[in-house]
């Protein structure tokens, strides 16, 4: 029973990340990386924020993940931020990738290659929101430098929303190298530079592609900029001649997408706080028809609903017979008026071939018995 509760790790060593650690801070982030299986060590929780995030923590409890209490001071000391939302994930260290699986993960999908190539990022948030938007994007992979980039810590992780969990992230040694590589294997490396003579929406931009965002001061290095096929502008008409550098990404990113399958939709539906939308209910709209005719079936639509909803018209009690009548149908004739022969014992009227034997029926059926009605009302004023 005792191994059946939550298991919780003294609190000085807890808080603190060993050599092969690493901490994953936010809501959203902890739920991308249970979502992607990364091997978790242990759950760091507020203890103000515990009841809030109770799913979470059952669903820790349920790998056998343990469950630690930690104040809020102590985990933004941990986090290096204090946007990290009473919560935290100590993970393995991240897996990084190379330039031939982000290829490889193209092929695997059936598409050309789709990558983006960071230039010397330097904030963090701007990092984890160009990332996010690459993600969203269906970006096969990111290459970046290991050198004069801004690291990929908890914080970034928090911008991205937990989109780094999905991404294949590849650091190189030397970049300018990398992205001479990825041209000679076909892929065309596309820059900005506001004074490009083409826009991102005149310019080609599908089939195999590279998409580079340069640093939020600088831009492109040299080296880069030298090793780009093609040089693309943003359009813009503000005063403001720059846009921030994970906003620029996003946008060239987003129009690439765009010419390549205008069509996208994202691969998982979004979720909402009253869980996923259920699923319209079909229901099958049947009427009396001839043996000739077919019964249509139709989904739940505004006909539809209006049809369920109306109540059904009571049929009057007949006996066997008449019943039996009534369910063989013959075509021309209406519900009230089987429901009336079938009271008055009068054989259905036949089919009618045209217009001169459609009277006559109706005369054989409704003159007999309208005949009296006449004699009926004379009598009281013969008597008067």
């Amino acid at each position: 029973m005792e191994r059946s509760r939550p298991l919780r790790a003294a609190v000085p060593d807890a808080i603190e990340l060993g050599p092969d650690e690493e901490l994953v801070a936010g809501r959203r982030p902890v739920e991308e990386a249970f979502s992607a299986r990364r091997p978790a060590l242990r759950l760091l929780v507020t203890p103000g924020r515990r009841q809030a995030l109770e799913r979470l923590v059952l669903h820790a409890t349920t790998l056998r993940i343990p469950i630690v209490e930690v104040e809020g001071g102590s985990l933004t000391s941990l986090a290096g931020f204090d946007g990290h939302q009473g919560i935290a994930l100590v993970v393995e260290p991240r897996r990084f990738a190379t330039p031939d699986e982000v290829l490889a993960r193209a092929i695997e999908r059936g598409e050309p290659p789709f990558i983006l190539v960071l230039d010397s990022l330097e904030d963090p948030q701007n990092l984890g929101t160009v990332l996010r938007s690459a993600e969203a994007a269906g970006v096969h992979g990111v290459l970046f430098p290991t050198e004069r980039q801004a690291p990929l810590s908890p914080a970034a992780v928090k911008a991205s929303a937990g989109a780094t969990e999905h991404l294949l992230l590849c650091p190189v040694d030397d970049l300018a190298g990398a992205m001479t590589d990825l041209h000679v294997r076909g892929v065309r490396v596309v820059g900005s530079d506001s004074g490009a003579p083409l826009t991102a929406r005149q310019a080609d931009l599908r089939g195999p592609l590279a998409i580079v965002v340069g640093s939020e001061g600088h831009g492109l290095s040299p080296t880069v900029r030298r090793r780009c096929d093609l040089m693309v502008r943003i359009p813009m008409r503000g005063a403001i001649g720059s846009l921030n550098a994970a906003v620029a990404g996003s946008v060239l990113l987003f129009e690439a997408l765009g010419q390549r399958d205008p069509e996208a939709r994202p691969a998982r539906p979004p979720e909402t706080a009253a869980g996923p939308a259920p699923t319209p209910k079909r229901s099958r709209v049947t009427r009396r028809t001839s043996p000739d005719e077919s019964v249509p079936e139709a989904s739940t639509d505004a006909s539809t609903d209006a049809l369920r909803d109306e109540p059904a018209s009571p049929e009057p009690a007949t006996d066997e017979p008449a019943a039996l009548e009534a369910a063989s149908p013959e075509p021309g004739i209406t519900e009230p008026a089987r429901s009336e022969a079938a009271r008055l014992e009068a054989p259905p009227a036949p089919d009618a071939a045209s217009d001169a034997e459609a009277a006559a029926t109706a005369a054989e059926v409704v003159l007999p018995e309208a005949a009296p009605a006449p004699r009926r009302r004379r009598r009281p004023t013969g008597a008067a």
